[in-house]
């Protein structure tokens, strides 16, 4: 017995141990697994920023950039065409996925983000780019947030029918 007594006095100070230990690795292992969830949403806006370019590059490619249709058109470089007949037409189909312009937003995307430039755009040749730039991500951690300026994505695609109807 006298064993006994004698190790209930050493657990006594003791106590608490398991409690304190398991506090400190569970705020780091939810730090951790909220770390990971933030960084793969940052990785989910950087895909759908690529697929929406992706999508308006395709869907520009077949649309006509002058009037009338087929005529080949080319912006100046590194300028946006704030002029073509069915801009807004592609611009939408960026951001919603349709023409209409309607559908959810996942992105928060705005028309001022996407940019349409034409090189010799016509019937079966030259080539078109869609380009989202000045997108900002929230990067949001419980005690840390920062605004990320994504880099500009940018995908071309070769002319096609250029809005003309065999």
């Amino acid at each position: 017995m006298a064993r006994r007594t004698k190790s209930r006095l050493s657990d006594k100070y003791q106590r608490g141990g398991s409690l304190l230990e398991f506090t400190f690795i569970a705020a780091f292992f939810f730090m951790m697994l909220v770390g990971i969830v933030a960084a793969g949403n940052l990785f989910f806006t950087h895909n759908a920023l690529v697929e929406s370019t992706r999508r308006g590059a395709r869907y520009a490619a077949m649309q006509a950039a002058s009037s009338p249709a087929g005529t080949v058109r080319t912006t100046a470089a590194g300028t946006c065409d704030s002029t073509g007949p069915r801009l807004t037409a592609i611009n939408y189909y960026t951001i919603y996925g349709n023409d209409a312009g309607t559908g959810p937003n996942l992105l928060n995307l705005q028309p001022a983000n996407i940019c349409v430039e034409y090189s010799n755009f016509g019937v079966n040749q030259g080539s078109v780019s869609v380009s989202v730039t000045n997108f900002n991500y929230n990067f949001v951690i419980p005690g840390l947030s920062r605004v990320i300026s994504m880099p500009a994505n940018r995908s071309t695609a070769a002319g096609e029918n250029a809005g003309v109807i065999p």
